[in-house]
């Protein structure tokens, strides 16, 4: 594993926390423990989320319990989403009401294949684009709704519906219905694969999941 690096931008940040969090929780079954080296001297945000998402310390004393450890599922949900810009600008494409899913699905798809980005990367997120679309077409309440933007070294898209789902905060980092893969289950989870970043929020409004990826 590369070395991590802890000055990229806020959503690279929550990334790391959001993977320190899900890892204690996909090993807890596993009598397995890793030791994580850290530079007492990195920044105090990084040291704060280090205290936050180790169960257990290393110091000059020997090993023992982390009294600031939180619950992963309980440190998950009081992530903040960092901002992002593109989101306060127009968007390039906009359905607030989705009816016609497959003239969007081919409206996103002209779209991302007139842009320069890699091609590889591109179909990445158009297939991530069109599972989350699915998925809050066929399970959400509606309006279920897409907007889509492109920064000159990024895309952008939100996908939102209407009701109260994905209130789990480990939602998409494992199939939802475990190895068996025939019951289906992986939208999330293949976002998660195919976009630099996913984040999901909900509010009185509904849910929103919101996709990026770099172009570069």
């Amino acid at each position: 594993m590369g070395e991590t690096d802890y000055g990229t931008a806020p959503a690279d940040w929550r990334e790391w926390q959001a993977y320190e969090a899900v890892i204690n929780d996909a090993f807890a079954p596993f009598p397995l423990w890793g030791l994580c080296v850290f530079d007492a001297a990195l920044p105090e945000p990084v040291l704060a989320s280090v205290q936050r998402t180790h169960p257990q310390l290393v110091t000059t004393s020997g090993r023992s319990a982390n009294a600031d450890f939180a619950d992963p599922a309980t440190y998950l949900r009081a992530l903040p989403v960092p901002d992002e810009p593109l989101e306060d600008t127009p968007p390039l494409l906009v359905d607030d009401d989705i009816s016609d899913y497959a003239g969007l699905r081919h409206a996103v798809r002209g779209l991302l294949g007139s842009l320069a980005g890699p091609r590889e990367v591109l179909e990445d997120f158009l297939l991530a684009v069109d599972e989350m679309t699915s998925n809050a077409v066929r399970h959400g309440r509606p309006p279920a709704g897409l907007r889509l933007w492109v920064g000159d070294d990024r895309v952008v898209c939100t996908i939102r519906d209407s009701g109260t789902g994905l209130d789990d905060p480990f939602a998409g980092y494992g199939p939802a219905h475990g190895e068996d893969l025939s019951h289906g289950g992986m939208g999330l989870w293949l976002a998660r694969q195919l976009c630099d970043h996913v984040v999901i929020r909900r509010d009185d409004h509904g849910v929103r999941v919101r996709l990026s990826t770099s172009l570069r």
